[in-house]
């Protein structure tokens, strides 16, 4: 009991010494790994992949990803300085690359590094369902969702530590307990929380797109493409580390109301013209 009493405490302390606060939740996050120690790590990665892809340089549709995304940063910095998270984005490095790839993806590193696959561009349609997925990979940034996701893996391997030692003289339950760790843990734990940031993501991602200009009702209907491009196929939302397409589309279009009202504070009256390219 003294060591499974020692692990919890220590467990304890260390969340209690390793959060940050998301400001735009207001609400406390892990944080394990310190940007100091994520970003130049994940600067290099990002310039490891740019060194091993055929980025497209100097198109239009390259100089437009570019544009919306500087775009999107600047609504970032509006809404966290009018907040009070003055000097938040300072070790920052936003960088957009476009790569000639027929990859349905996109994706941000922590610190800001972002790319866009051509395979993409079909189903964004215009620059305004470009900026509703540039907001959307720009809010991970800002959330520090990679950090969370490294520092929780931390926890579920911690635990199953924990687990093996304290479960060490009792070999039936000990195999019992490795043998649904994993499953259980990703189930109940890390796919919900992956689900959040997801989610948490789509939230920001649409302010900031509304902030920076564009509709955020196109938002919803990104995401209609994005169904019938899978062929209205999932995987079952409860074992998958995103919300379902219909909870998302829902979700958008509940959301975008407020998110004008938000670009509201900042001038935003109206918005660019969708035209698709």
């Amino acid at each position: 009991m003294k060591l499974k009493s020692r692990i919890i405490t220590l467990g304890v302390i260390g969340l209690f010494l390793s959060c940050a606060t998301n400001p735009f939740t207001g609400k406390q996050t892990m944080a394990f790994v310190s940007n100091d120690q994520l970003f130049p790590t994940s600067f290099q990665q990002y310039n490891q992949v740019l060194s091993e892809s055929n980025v497209e340089k100097g198109t239009a549709r390259a100089e437009m990803i570019k544009r919306v995304g500087e775009r999107i940063a600047v609504a970032a910095e509006r809404w966290l300085n009018a907040n009070g998270h003055q000097g938040y984005l300072t070790d920052y490095q936003w960088e957009y690359n476009l790569i000639d790839d027929a990859t349905v993806n996109a994706w941000c590193m922590p610190g800001g590094k972002i790319v866009f696959y051509t395979g993409i561009l079909p189903i964004a349609q215009s620059e305004t369902g470009v900026a509703a997925i540039m907001g959307h990979e720009v809010a991970h940034a800002l959330a520090n969702h990679g950090q969370q996701r490294m520092s929780a893996a931390y926890i579920q391997q911690g635990l199953a530590v924990a687990g093996n030692i304290a479960l060490a003289k009792d070999e039936q339950t000990l195999g019992i307990f490795n043998q649904s760790y994993g499953v259980v843990s990703n189930v109940a734990g890390m796919l919900p929380f992956s689900r959040s940031h997801e989610s948490e993501a789509d939230r920001i991602g649409l302010y900031l797109m509304a902030i920076a200009g564009y509709n955020p009702d196109e938002a919803a209907e990104l995401w209609k493409r994005m169904s019938a491009h899978s062929g209205g196929k999932s995987t079952p939302e409860i074992l998958s580390t995103h919300p379902s397409n219909d909870s998302r589309i829902a979700e958008l279009n509940a959301l975008a109301p407020t998110a004008k009202a938000e670009a509201s504070k900042f001038g935003i009256q109206s918005f660019r013209p969708i035209g698709k390219f």
